[in-house]
């Protein structure tokens, strides 16, 4: 057993994919902590409403940002791989990143004043759009970075703007300050980000010249004609999430916006781990598919698949065994009532790791359009769902049971796909489905007979000893 432990380990640190994991996972975890310390403090220090609207003025920037990039990172990662000039086609890239962040900005702008009345709101929402333009240019860096397999650089840095964001909230809890200090602030952190990672992010790229670098209207047209889809695709899951805010904002009385934040920010933390590696993972899809390697891609496609479903399984079990004592520990008990919310959006989690790395292998097997109608159909069904069922009941339950329905119906369009393209089975996602539906129903059902931290440790023991038994017979299966 040693020996298989000692193998398993000397394989997975000379694996690049494994090296290059690993830093985008522990950046963003050192990321994620340092800003859910923020968020917590900020959620402590101000008054539920006064919460509620950075919060709304947070969303409208989120979901804007997510356009201003017309989610060209994915085609991006794709085409640097193999493009001859690369240093004028990362120019070129950023210089169209810098003209979209301008013309994003406006908008955002706009769209505050449209939806929104409130004077508070507003303000805000014009000082965080300064964060789209210069989140355009760090996001270039950052796709440069993982295409080269080189996410150390990006870690090192967003940890370290974490780390300020951090020192912020510690002062406003010493010395406490306006809401509009605290978001001027933030901004002033980004820009500083942005200066670091010019300054080392491209070490290797001559970016004093990029603004003369020749980007004309018809190659910009071109670009994003032939790759529309990912504009979709790569603003699909945050506008999935942000448009349920501005939803619960307009619909429901405003601390529910709190509390709906307060769950996304624990579902966000848990996905964290599951959206790096499929990251990470995804210029590997790419170089399979393009090397003719289907049995080399299923292989990795269904290893890292069942490792996600225990993942998925991991992080709604804790969930619903300690959201009751967790939720008023971290974010005070004027936060009490988002306990059970979260559960409710942590079903959804039992979905969301399997589908993001469904999602990555069909774009890396150039199925892009039709990830892209899934993502619109999954947006449009949840938009739809929870306008009708709040229209009949006024409750952030509605939000919740909206999210998951429509999370199922895309996970089971991308498996129909993967079906006909013989990457997957029906057999497998047969077995997936009701091994899921078994060990979770075994699971509520224990938590009902037990204690709920005796019946999380019993159903850990038993998938531990299951997976040590799978280990022994065949260790092959957890090399990647």
């Amino acid at each position: 057993m040693q020996k298989k432990i000692a193998g398993l380990f000397n394989s997975a640190k000379g694996s690049s994919l494994v090296k290059n994991g690993f830093w985008g996972i522990a950046g963003s975890i050192g990321r994620s902590i340092f800003l859910s310390l923020f968020y917590i403090i900020v959620g402590r220090i101000y008054a539920v409403d006064e919460f509620s609207k950075y919060l709304i003025a947070s969303t409208l920037y989120q979901a804007i940002v997510v356009f201003s990039s017309m989610g060209l990172g994915h085609w991006f990662i794709r085409e640097v791989i193999t493009v001859a000039d690369k240093s004028l086609f990362i120019k070129q890239f950023l210089k169209m990143q810098i003209i979209l962040g301008l013309l994003f900005f406006l908008l955002s702008i706009s769209l505050a004043f449209v939806l929104y009345d409130e004077v508070d709101i507003r303000v805000l929402s014009v000082i965080f759009s300064f964060n789209i333009i210069f989140d355009n240019i760090i996001n270039c860096i950052k796709n440069v970075n993982v295409a080269e397999y080189a996410q150390k650089r990006t870690s090192k840095i967003i940890v370290l703007e974490s780390f300020l964001s951090f020192s912020l909230a510690i002062l406003l809890y010493i010395y406490p300050f306006s809401i509009y200090l605290l978001v001027s602030f933030l901004v002033l952190i980004r820009f500083a980000t942005l200066n670091i990672f010019l300054k080392t992010g491209l070490k290797d790229i001559d970016i004093k010249s990029f603004l003369s670098v020749p980007v004309s209207f018809e190659y910009f047209k071109s670009i994003i004609k032939r790759n529309w889809p990912f504009i979709i695709i790569g603003s699909a899951s945050m506008i999935y999430w942000r448009s349920a805010t501005i939803i619960v904002s307009k619909t429901l009385p405003l601390e529910n916006v709190a509390f709906y934040e307060n769950s996304f920010k624990l579902f966000s933390l848990a996905q964290l781990i599951p959206v790096m590696f499929g990251v990470t993972i995804f210029p590997k899809f790419v170089e399979y598919f393009r090397a003719n390697k289907i049995q080399e891609l299923k292989t990795l496609y269904k290893k890292v698949f069942w490792l996600y479903v225990v993942y998925s399984m991991l992080g709604f079990t804790f969930i619903y065994s300690f959201a009751s004592t967790l939720i008023p520990f971290i974010f005070g008990e004027k936060y009490l009532g988002t306990a059970h919310f979260t559960v409710e959006m942590f079903a959804t989690f039992l979905l969301f790791p399997t589908a993001f790395l469904q999602a990555q292998l069909l774009v890396a097997l150039n199925k892009e359009k039709l990830d892209m109608w899934f993502n619109v159909c999954s947006v449009l069904l949840n938009t739809t769902l929870c306008f009708v069922g709040i229209y009949y009941f006024k409750s952030l339950t509605v939000v919740n049971t909206s999210i998951f329905i429509s999370f199922l119906i895309f996970h089971l369009l991308q498996d129909r796909v993967l079906i006909k393209s013989k990457i997957s089975s029906l057999a497998d996602l047969l077995w997936y489905i009701g091994l899921s539906v078994v060990l979770i129903t075994a699971f509520v059902a224990l938590h009902d007979i037990v204690h709920e931290v005796v019946a999380f440790l019993l159903f850990w023991a038993f998938i531990v000893s299951i997976t040590a038994f799978i280990w022994k017979k065949k260790p092959s299966m957890f090399k990647l």
